[in-house]
């Protein structure tokens, strides 16, 4: 199990520092201009609603990829579906981060607070049993 538990955080460290290099290198984030809340008219609106996409549609994924998941299982036979739920999770996040950041360096705090989000949905042992036992069928 905790090799298993090594290569998921591996997996969740390296789309956590990848998305942080490219926020750093094209993100120009040496001046703090990127803190200031752009103003937010009806063309700019869409850049608030990647975000708010990417979060829903993450977490929907994931649970409905989790309920393919056995309870009655054990841990280690689960950590396949489970990876490939989370990858998918963090993929979402981390394409909306980006898309942010190609689009309109503008609304980059958007963004930072999508990398933000990714670096809290770091696998534990106690939240991958938590998140079987809520969502696995």
């Amino acid at each position: 199990m905790k090799e298993k538990l090594k290569v998921i955080k591996i997996i969740h460290l390296a789309l956590c520092l990848g998305v942080l290099l490219g926020y750093f290198i094209i993100g120009d984030l040496k001046s703090f201009d990127f803190l200031k809340i752009p103003s937010i008219n009806s063309s700019s609106v869409i850049y608030l609603l990647i975000p708010l996409i990417a979060y829903v549609l993450s977490n929907y994924l994931y649970k409905k990829k989790l309920q393919n998941i056995s309870s009655k299982k054990n841990l280690e036979d689960n950590m396949v579906e489970y990876q490939s739920a989370s990858i998918i999770r963090w993929a979402i996040l981390e394409y909306a981060a980006f898309a942010i950041l190609i689009l309109n360096k503008i609304f980059l705090i958007f963004g930072i607070l999508i990398i933000l989000y990714l670096s809290l949905l770091h696998p534990t042992e106690d939240k991958i049993k938590n998140d079987i036992d809520n969502f696995g069928s």
